[in-house]
């Protein structure tokens, strides 16, 4: 079972539906029990870094979250939900995050020529070959964000280039997150999420 974590983040239903879609077993859950107990976990998120730390402490969801991570389960961070994993953001102000990849949270350059937010459809360009990558090289997703992250290569999976490179995949072993929403990238988005239960049923852990 894999639970989809409901913090009031705005884009969980539309993550349930796209599972329920593909016919894989999920449950949309603030309960820190049945998280705890899950194969495989889903943070989404829409709106403000500061905000949704806020609403995981609120439901004491953030140690489950830290622990799940350790004892190995996979976890796939949407939009918000992948920044959240990263060690701080400075969006109205700093604020810390989850720690389970390294890296910050900083906002896209607002000198580049592009428009602030990063929203709409967008190219992907895969960096590194991985289960989690299979098939989004010069494909399209759907973003929506005015922050990005910052990290090292090695965690970057694909990136998408709007003036400054944007990482679009990322993975720290069973930590995984994708900065656009896969329920809202038609055919290549949910071929994300499936590829996520793969990673969940197999315990592909390791890049291939």
């Amino acid at each position: 079972m894999i639970a989809i974590i409901d913090y009031d983040t705005g884009n969980t239903r539309n993550v349930k539906k796209a599972m329920d879609y593909l016919n894989i077993q999920n449950t949309l859950s603030a309960d820190p029990a049945v998280i705890a107990n899950a194969d495989g976990l889903i943070l989404p998120g829409v709106g403000a870094f500061g905000k949704a730390v806020e609403a995981l402490k609120q439901r004491q969801l953030i140690p489950v979250i830290k622990q799940a991570a350790k004892a190995g389960t996979p976890i796939l961070g949407i939009c918000l939900g992948m920044q959240l994993l990263f060690d701080r953001s400075f969006e109205f102000g700093e604020t810390p995050g989850l720690g389970l990849i390294p890296g910050e949270v900083v906002a896209i350059p607002d000198d580049l020529g592009v428009k602030v937010p990063h929203m709409g459809w967008d190219q992907n360009q895969v960096t590194q070959t991985d289960s989690i990558a299979n098939g989004f090289d010069q494909e399209a997703t759907y973003f929506v964000h005015s922050y990005y992250v910052k990290t090292q290569p090695q965690y970057i999976l694909a990136e998408s280039d709007y003036g400054v490179k944007i990482p679009s995949i990322v993975r720290n072993q069973n930590v995984i997150g994708m900065q656009f929403h896969p329920e809202k990238s038609g055919r290549i988005g949910l071929n994300g999420l499936a590829e996520f239960k793969e990673v969940v049923t197999n315990g592909n852990y390791s890049r291939n």
